[in-house]
């Protein structure tokens, strides 16, 4: 494929719900898929971040009640 070809999300990287896995362009259903990151690391670790920022929300509700 030329780089005029290219879709966006190609030289993007996905890290997948489903199989917990990171994949390199779009390859999977946007149901499993949590994205984009620029690099194979962000997206590895889409999850904790995820995680992360979930319990500084939380912590914030909890504080607001």
């Amino acid at each position: 494929m030329s780089d005029s070809q290219r879709l966006p999300g190609d030289e993007q990287y996905w890290y997948n719900t489903k199989t917990r896995e990171v994949e390199k362009g779009h390859k999977s259903s946007w149901t499993h898929l949590m994205g984009p990151y620029a690099t194979e690391a962000e997206a590895a670790s889409a999850l904790a971040k995820a995680e992360a920022r979930n319990d500084a929300w939380q912590a914030e509700d909890d504080k607001w009640k």
